[in-house]
């Protein structure tokens, strides 16, 4: 189920000029091509196999250099700065970045954190929240423990394969804190939370248990022999906004985000 939208305000986005050949991506379908022509309430988008899609204009529904606006004809400028959207599509202000609270927030790995920097970065600055990998989530309980949360000192940590019956279920059920958040994602790695098409695939593939999955992944891809660190940087440059992954990620993240910055004080 996806997340609700509680904020009943409208979304503002940036009115960002657009010509004959400027890049731009249709984030709904995730084709990403060039301006081809406007066409009154249209935009025509030429993919990279020359093919020309037909879309219609609407706020938010384009990115043009990785900014969800409204497109309209005319000199490319950039985005306003006090309208830009951030990525997560959050309206990005300008200002410098908070000092850093004593809240935390735990990740797996070192591409879960790579993730949530590049579709979160800017509201985890705004908000002064430092992300930190969790170095082995066997004893979740004494790093909570050593980390002694409190009303001021939140802990939020995100895991992946949090489903019934999990390792990481059980090791989440050893955890109870009032100042401390333990959520995640059905995922078994950060990559399924991508959507597929990002990577240029129909679906990510089944891997039996006990082979190693990333490698698994990429074998059942056809790129067999690419480390896994080289086929994630590919992955990571292709994602461009909270658009380019599925609803349970995004959820836990903004979820974990909201609980450890609830509370006042630094």
């Amino acid at each position: 189920m996806e997340p609700v939208d509680l904020d009943p305000r409208p979304r503002r986005f940036p009115v960002i000029g657009a010509v004959h050949g400027t890049p731009i991506t249709h984030l709904p379908t995730r084709t990403a091509g060039v301006v081809e022509r406007f066409l009154n309430s249209q935009l025509q988008v030429k993919d990279r196999t020359g093919y020309v899609h037909t879309f219609t204009v609407v706020p938010g529904e384009f990115a043009i250099d990785g900014v969800a606006c409204l497109p309209v004809f005319g000199s490319a400028t950039p985005a306003e700065p006090e309208r830009r959207i951030s990525a997560s599509g959050s309206i990005a202000v300008r200002h410098e970045a908070r000092v850093a609270r004593a809240s935390r927030i735990l990740v797996e790995g070192i591409h879960d954190a790579e993730l949530l920097e590049k579709i979160w970065g800017d509201d985890l600055r705004h908000e002064g929240i430092v992300v930190e990998r969790l170095d082995g989530m066997d004893d979740l309980a004494a790093v909570v423990r050593d980390f002694r949360p409190g009303p001021t000192r939140r802990l939020g940590v995100l895991l992946d394969h949090l489903v019934e019956g999990s390792k990481e279920s059980r090791v989440a059920a050893t955890v109870q804190h009032p100042h401390v958040l333990v959520t995640g994602t059905p995922y078994v790695d950060v990559w399924q939370a991508v959507r597929p098409a990002v990577a240029g695939i129909e679906a990510w593939p089944d891997v039996p248990m006990g082979e190693p999955w990333k490698e698994g992944v990429l074998a059942r891809i056809g790129r067999a022999g690419t480390h896994p660190g080289a086929f994630w940087r590919e992955l990571l440059a292709s994602v461009t906004t909270y658009a380019d992954l599925f609803p349970p990620l995004v959820g836990a993240v903004e979820q974990v985000i909201d609980f450890v910055t609830e509370i006042d004080g630094p």
